[in-house]
């Protein structure tokens, strides 16, 4: 395994981590704990799961995994998105952050987390109140260090900002949607990222299977896919992503890999990506995804990525989480 540094922080983690949204919907407990030894003992250290996956299941699946072996990894959750009815279920004031972080803590059962996330910028609370807020956990120990998901670039500047003029501490990572499929980062988070030393974890990174290759014009919905599961999924299958994915794949089997090993190996090139967040539901899935880590494009073969993803810089994210 490889490991890199989590944005200016000292903090290492390994190039490939592990996403568990599926946690508690596509992976049962027995599976997700197969999964969770699985990568642990391929050099997988970094894991991320946020309070409101599978209603909270994947943080209590994660926490049973990792009884005794919770020292071995990085552990990263996130909180800030809607979980629950009523006020004070959503956003991240300090009320509704310090309460879903004790909440957290004891699903996975540990007394800290190594990386707590904002899931979305909240418009309707000072900067200042959520960053003193993560300030006085990690004060407290109860948090090691904090990050940032779904902030535009602006929205991120402008909290490294706050924090530089009060003494606060910083967030050293963002979570964004980042692809072959989705270059949009690239033309003002990726600079921000690079200048103030923030490091990038990019999440769907295969473009929800677009990148897979499992897509065809011929067919729109393979069985058990995203887009046969999720209806709303289909929205992102059109004949441009369709037309990328045919293309990534036949530049990996020029390459003798599969396109899925290929579009993590580029990300991994990228620069200030520290780790890359992949789901998996089977321990064979993760298998796939690891062979990325040991793969090294030639620039050659980066360059012709670049070349047919170029137009997937501009336009609308692939995928983004707001508060309403």
């Amino acid at each position: 395994m490889k490991y890199r540094r989590l944005g200016n922080s000292g903090l290492e983690v390994s190039i490939l981590g592990l996403g568990t949204n599926a946690f508690g919907k596509r992976a049962d407990q027995d599976a997700s704990a197969r999964i969770i030894h699985h990568a642990m003992d391929r050099g997988i250290n970094f894991i991320d799961t946020a309070n409101i996956y599978a209603g909270s299941e994947s943080e209590r699946i994660i926490g049973e995994a990792l009884v005794g072996r919770r020292d071995k990894v990085v552990l990263a959750t996130k909180a800030g998105l809607v979980n629950g009815e009523g006020p004070n279920t959503r956003g991240s004031s300090r009320y509704h952050l310090m309460q879903e972080l004790e909440r957290s803590l004891q699903r996975l059962k540990t007394d800290y987390v190594d990386l707590y996330q904002i899931h979305t910028f909240d418009p309707n609370t000072p900067l200042e109140e959520t960053l003193r807020t993560l300030d006085d956990m990690v004060r407290a120990g109860k948090v090691r260090y904090i990050g940032a998901s779904n902030y535009a670039a602006w929205e991120l500047m402008k909290a490294l900002s706050v924090s530089e003029a009060k003494g606060l501490n910083r967030y050293v990572s963002t979570q964004t949607s980042y692809s072959l499929a989705d270059r949009t980062p690239e033309q003002e988070l990726v600079p921000v990222c690079l200048d103030q030393g923030v490091g990038i974890i990019p999440y769907f990174p295969l473009a929800g299977g677009i990148l897979t290759g499992k897509y065809s014009f011929d067919d729109r919905a393979p069985l058990k896919s995203r887009a046969q599961t999720d209806p709303s999924f289909s929205r992102f299958i059109n004949d441009r992503t369709l037309t990328l994915g045919e293309e990534v794949s036949r530049v990996a089997e020029e390459n003798g890999c599969t396109p899925s090993t290929l579009s993590l190996a580029w990300l991994m090139e990228q620069p200030a990506v520290s780790t890359v967040i992949v789901g998996a539901t089977r321990t064979e899935q993760l298998d796939e995804n690891l062979k990325s880590v040991e793969l090294s494009p030639s620039e050659q073969v980066l360059n012709k990525l670049d070349e047919i993803s170029g137009s997937f810089r501009y336009g609308k994210p692939f995928a983004t989480y707001r508060l309403s």
